[in-house]
Formats: structure tokens, C-alpha cells, sequence
């Protein structure tokens, strides 16, 4: 079967906890990406995630945000995998890749099993990867020109690409890239991922989709031994200054994010450990281009040199997070974030752009964020104060997050916003295309941004051997970015979450995401 390429995503960042969060205890050392211990893993007991948003749907070619993406990541698993520090490794499969970059073979590890025990084969690859390369709308697809997918041995894979595309690997370790039961396992579509079968540490339990959700362990879990708990519970608690208090109080074991202003007093609790991992995201300032005002370069360019993008990350990262100067966080290769591209703030240079555009005289409009994320709110504020400086008065508007979606996402309807993406990959190909392709599923993160000489780089980026040439293609886009303003990235925050001082091995990796294989809790 040949394939026709289509533009793969970024995954929105889809919650995020917001209360303020009174902590008290004795001085402890937080550890990084990972609690560990001098003992060994106890297995048994049941660890309760305190997250902020429901699991709504699991079916892994159609889902997007946090909320499932995290739960689907649980159940199934893909052939590469990425580690905690963003490189990619081998997981269900080994893997070789031939001189000329078009042929991928893998060969299933010996013994991998779905949950329901039944032996993982290449047929069951193929038809997984088929369909997410067949599913129309999908908003992470496959970009790669993949030519064919065959089952070429008993354990083994080949895939064919039409001519070499770097990012490939680093495409297939995202969650929606995960193997299922060819043709369902014989189930009807829409139950199977009502009760999904797949290779993940964890088999769906319980579902409440306005609810929790709960798993136990996959018993033919491939990795040896694991997981060690006996259940993992997705607890939904609406009210971010409640679920905190849970944390606090015991009634969860770990929660999906802690404020970067609350970092440092659940670091500081005994009780507890602060979980701090580098990220793949980005808070940025987006502007839509089909606005009069925002189309205008100028207009642009002058608003990146009135703000104070320093500023901003002391005020609303609390020591956690790190200013951005270029769009790929530091965490992805390829970041440009130490060559100055960024425009630095500069209110006399902001005035000198503004009056080269179309209102040198100012203007006024809104600036749209959630209110799921509070530290967008102050954000906002100082955003609003420094335009002031160069006469654009900016109305605030906070939105509900569907109420956000349904106007930004779906409509276009705003002037500028405030917002946050993740990478769910560690190639710089994938966040680059989402915010510059403007015919891929985000249209360029909503912005409608499009230019022909960033559109030829990102080709040139994705077809170059990685390498030193393949990083000046980056930093060429990068540079150009930051020039023509279709979005200021602000900082890159940190990836932080918070769990109780019994939890151990817990690992965060770089998406936000823990696969909880390895967690366990001392009795």
C-alpha cells in the first residue's frame, strides 16, 4: 500500500493547575526528573494521580491534548520510544535504519504480548500505522513520505519512504504512533477503544469520562517484574486550590503540575518532593496575521521590542523557568536559544517599528488567554502595561478554556493571545511545522502565518542528515522567526510536578508525560 504525506503537530498543552498553594515543613532537596531511594522496589498498592481535566477519549489517532494523550500513552505503546532526556531509543522493537535514510526495519522484541496475552505480530504494526496514516484529520499524522509498510518476517517490519526524511524515528515515538490489535482484535471500532487492548504497563480498569479513571496492571507486561504497582488511578479534581490541598493532605500520592509559584514550598515540605524535569514547551504571545493590525511586520517587530521577555520569566517563573530568545526550547536540538535572535526589549527601537508601520499613531486591541493558566493572567498584565509605552492599548480579555478553543482554534476570532505549545517529540521538525505550516491542522498555531522562504528551510530541514548542516537550516529559521514576529516566544517553563515522599522512581519526561512503569510506593 502506498501513503500520501500528511503535516504532523504539536500537541497543545491541555491543563494546568492554578492555586496558590500555602506549604510548611522542613527544608528538603528536590530531586530532578526522577524520586529515587537506596531501596529496592516494592511491588503492590495503588497510586493516585491528581490530575485537572478528565480522560475523554482514547482513541490514539484522534486525540491531541494532555488530558488523553497521557492516558492513551498508559495502554498503548509505540516501536521507538524517547528516554528522559529526549533521545530517542528502541522500545517494543529494535530498529536499523539503511545509508541512503528510505528503509526502517524493525524486529519486534521476542515475547512482547498484548494485554489480553495474545502475541504482538507485524501484521498488527502494519495495520496500525496504516490507519494512522489513512485518518483523515488526524492532528498528529504522519508527515513522513512513507512509500510502504509490509510485515517482512516473523517478527519484523519494513517501512519504505519515498525519499529520506530525518524526523522519521522521532515521529514514530509519539503516543499516537502506538500498536493495537490488527483489525481490532475482531472488536467493533468504536467499543474497542471503549475498553482498549494494547502492550502499555496498564490495562483501562474504570472509566468515567466527566470522572476517573482507573487502571491495573498489564500481567503480561513485556518488561520483566513491572509495573510494580498493583493500580494507577486518574483522580479528576476540577478545582486546582483542592487539588493541591489533596497533595498536601495525602489523598493523592502525585499531582500532574505544580505551579512555578508554588515550586519552591513543595520543595521545601518534607512531606513531599517537587519532580523538576526541562520541557518541550513554550509560552508565547500569538498573533493572527488576518488581523489589519497584526499583519503589518512592524507591528509585529515593534510589540517583540516592547516587551520584556526577562521580566516576564523573573515574575512568573519563580527561578523555574528560562527565557526564551529563539522558538525551540533548549531541551530539543537545534534550540538557537544562545544566538541573540531573539529582538531585545528596547522601547525607543519598539517606537522607531511602530512608526514604520500602517499606525504609527497606536491603536487599540485585545489580547485573549485562559483562565485555566493563572500565570497567563499576570503575564497579560505586564504585556498590557509595557504596549502602553509605544501608545497600543490592549484590552485583556480571559476566556474559559473550551470558550477559547471554540474562538481561537476554530474560528480565528482574536486579535493576539497568549499561549503555551508542547512538543510531543524531540526533532525540532515538529514544533517548527506547527507553527509555520499554514495548510497543517493548526495553521500555523492559529496564527495563518505563511512565508516562502521559511516554508523551503523547513523542507531543507527535514530531508538533511543531522549534522552541522542540518542545525544551520534551524538556526536559519529560528533567526528568521524571531525577525518577522508571527509569534514572541516568551520562556520556556519547566516541566513540574509534585508527589508525596513515599513515591519513588517516579520519571518525568520531557513531553510532561510518566509512564509509571517504574513507580513505586514504600508500605
Amino acid at each position: 500500500m502506498k501513503f500520501t504525506a500528511r503535516a504532523r503537530g504539536w500537541r497543545i498543552a491541555a491543563v494546568a493547575l492554578t492555586a496558590a498553594l500555602a506549604l510548611s515543613g522542613c527544608a528538603a532537596e528536590a530531586p530532578a526528573a526522577s524520586s529515587g531511594s537506596g531501596e529496592g522496589p516494592v511491588s503492590g498498592g495503588t497510586l493516585t494521580f491528581g490530575r485537572a481535566a478528565s480522560v475523554t477519549d482514547l482513541d490514539l489517532h484522534q486525540q491531541i491534548t494532555a488530558n488523553n494523550a497521557f492516558a492513551i500513552d498508559k495502554i498503548f505503546e509505540p516501536l521507538v520510544s524517547f528516554d528522559a532526556d529526549g533521545k530517542i531509543i528502541a522500545w517494543l522493537a529494535d530498529y536499523e535504519v539503511s545509508g541512503d535514510g528510505l528503509t526502517y526495519t524493525f524486529t519486534l522484541h521476542d515475547g512482547v504480548k498484548f494485554s489480553d496475552g495474545t502475541e504482538v505480530t507485524p501484521e498488527d504494526v502494519v495495520f496500525s500505522i496504516t490507519r494512522h496514516l489513512e485518518m483523515e484529520g488526524s492532528p498528529l499524522p504522519i508527515e513522513a513520505p512513507v512509500d510502504t509498510i509490509e510485515a517482512t518476517g516473523d517478527r519484523e517490519i519494513t517501512i519504505t519512504l519515498k525519499s529520506a526524511y530525518t524526523p522519521f524515528l522521532s515521529e514514530l515515538a509519539g503516543f499516537s504512533n502506538g500498536v493495537l490489535p490488527k483489525d481490532f482484535g475482531g472488536a467493533n471500532e468504536a467499543e474497542f477503544f471503549k475498553s482498549p487492548v494494547g502492550t502499555g504497563p496498564w490495562v483501562l480498569d474504570e472509566w468515567d469520562p466527566n470522572g476517573d479513571l482507573s487502571f491495573v496492571k498489564n500481567e503480561h507486561y513485556w518488561q520483566d517484574g513491572k509495573p510494580y504497582l498493583d493500580g494507577l488511578v486518574y483522580k479528576f479534581v476540577a478545582d486546582p486550590t483542592q487539588l493541591q490541598q489533596q497533595l498536601v493532605a495525602g489523598q493523592v500520592d502525585a499531582v500532574e503540575q505544580v505551579p512555578a509559584a508554588n515550586s519552591a514550598e513543595v520543595g521545601g515540605n518534607a512531606a513531599l518532593q517537587l519532580i523538576e524535569a526541562a520541557g518541550w514547551s513554550a509560552d508565547q504571545v500569538f498573533f493572527n496575521t488576518l488581523n489589519e493590525h497584526f499583519a503589518d511586520e512592524h507591528v509585529r517587530r515593534a510589540i517583540a521590542h516592547a516587551i520584556d521577555r526577562d521580566g516576564i520569566a523573573q515574575a512568573t517563573g519563580f527561578g523555574t523557568s528560562e527565557v526564551a530568545n529563539a522558538l525551540v526550547p533548549t531541551a530539543i536540538e537545534y534550540s538557537a536559544n544562545d544566538q541573540g535572535y531573539g529582538l531585545a526589549y528596547d522601547v525607543d527601537a519598539a517606537k522607531a517599528e511602530l512608526a514604520k508601520s500602517k499606525f504609527a499613531d497606536g491603536f487599540a486591541t485585545t489580547l485573549a488567554i485562559r483562565n485555566d493558566r493563572p500565570e497567563f493572567a499576570q503575564i497579560a498584565q505586564i504585556v498590557q502595561e509595557q504596549l502602553a509605552a509605544i501608545d497600543i492599548d490592549v484590552t485583556i480579555e480571559s476566556l474559559d478554556y473550551a470558550v477559547f478553543k471554540e474562538r481561537v482554534y476554530a474560528n480565528l476570532d482574536y486579535d493576539f493571545m497568549l499561549n503555551n505549545g508542547q512538543a510531543d517529540a524531540p526533532d525540532p521538525n515538529g514544533i517548527i511545522s506547527f507553527q509555520t505550516d499554514v495548510t497543517g491542522f493548526s495553521k500555523s498555531y492559529w496564527t495563518s502565518f505563511s512565508d516562502p522562504e521559511v516554508n523551503k528551510l523547513v523542507e531543507q530541514g527535514r530531508t538533511t542528515a543531522d549534522g552541522p548542516e542540518r542545525e544551520k537550516i534551524y538556526f536559519k529559521i529560528q533567526k528568521l522567526l524571531a525577525e518577522k514576529a508571527p509569534f514572541i516566544p516568551l520562556s520556556f517553563p519547566a516541566n513540574l510536578q509534585g508527589t508525596t515522599a513515599s513515591v519513588h522512581d517516579y520519571t518525568l519526561l520531557p513531553n510532561g508525560s510518566v509512564r509509571f512503569q517504574d513507580a513505586w510506593i514504600a508500605q
